[in-house]
């Protein structure tokens, strides 16, 4: 009797040791599995954040070509131009006839003017030193809630959070705690950031099309701006000239203000403010999208660059991630 249950314990010890092994070994294993995952899903990474430099690359290139060609910016030039989705193998693989251990990778870009756009930041201006709305730039804002039916108060809302921010990040301190610089940490810099400000997300993905938010205050590029935007930019364009003038300027672009506001019929005393600091037919701020698309999954990312001259800078870079990669379109 004693001696099986000697035998029972050994037993019972046997199965426990074999437990704890086998414990001790899928955790091991599942240790191993996911350093590996870890390792992949990092070089992958790396990997997409090259090729995404690539296209930031290209894009510097196209402007830099562009701005010694000359000062004036349009829709006709090659920077307006989209990069179509290329397949990466066929520039990667050594034998460009067999690509079948090629990295299934697909490329395309796009950059598109900024100043085509009405700039947010152009709603606050400095006055005695002190941020405050500017009426000049509150007018076409106006036009524009109107035709895309926004609620008006939505706008003071937008201008009041401007002013707000702006006066917090002139007078923060470093060393401060007060509110006032942690209200200038929430500063947007981005279309999307205006929900910070208390906008609804539905009046920001109505603007998108129509605005844009840059660093600084800068005038309209008569040259790219949409019918909608000249249409609510100038308060005597109504929507068939706008229309018009955005085919007539298909055919050939603008070489100054003056010319677009007279193709687009304005009265004398229009076309006398075309010298003015709110129109113009040359671009610094461009937005570059390069989309990388590997199986189903895509990656975008969105920069804001600034061209002075010949030199092109980045201000800020985003990724973002593309659900239905396969059906979505680069905007």
């Amino acid at each position: 009797m004693k001696l099986r249950a000697q035998h029972g314990v050994a037993l019972l010890t046997a199965m426990l040791t074999v437990t704890l092994v086998a414990t001790m070994a899928s955790a091991a294993l599942w240790q191993q599995w996911r350093s590996v995952e870890i390792e992949a899903a990092e070089r992958s990474r790396t990997q997409m954040q090259w090729i995404l430099n690539g296209t930031l690359d290209w894009a510097r290139l196209i402007l830099q070509e562009d701005a010694r060609d000359g000062q004036v910016d349009h829709l006709s030039e090659p920077w307006s131009l989209p990069l179509q989705e290329a397949r990466l193998s066929s520039f990667l693989a050594l034998d460009k006839n067999n690509t079948d251990d090629a990295m299934e990778a697909f490329l395309s870009g796009r950059i598109s003017d900024q100043q085509g756009l009405l700039n947010v930041r152009n709603l606050v201006t400095l006055q005695n030193g002190k941020p405050a709305a500017s009426e000049t730039a509150i007018k076409p804002f106006e036009r524009l809630f109107a035709m895309l039916g926004l609620p008006r108060a939505q706008l003071k809302l937008l201008v009041d959070g401007l002013i707000a921010t702006d006066d917090a990040t002139t007078n923060a301190k470093p060393d401060s705690k007060a509110n006032g610089t942690e209200l200038s940490l929430l500063k947007p810099y981005r279309m999307e950031q205006l929900v910070w400000l208390g906008l609804s997300a539905t009046t920001v993905r109505a603007l998108l099309p129509y605005a844009t938010l840059l660093p600084a205050p800068t005038p309209l590029n008569v040259n790219t701006a949409s019918a909608e935007v000249l249409h609510v930019a100038l308060p005597d364009l109504d929507m068939a000239r706008a229309r018009q003038l955005v085919v007539t300027r298909a055919t050939t672009h603008f070489k100054s203000v003056s010319e677009a506001f007279k193709a687009a019929g304005l009265s004398e005393g229009v076309i006398g403010q075309a010298d003015s600091k709110d129109f113009s037919v040359a671009t610094r701020y461009f937005a570059v999208r390069g989309r990388l698309r590997l199986g189903n999954n895509s990656v975008q990312e969105v920069s804001l660059v600034e061209r002075d001259n010949t030199l092109v800078k980045v201000i800020w870079r985003q990724r973002e991630a593309l659900n239905n990669a396969l059906t979505a379109s680069l905007q």
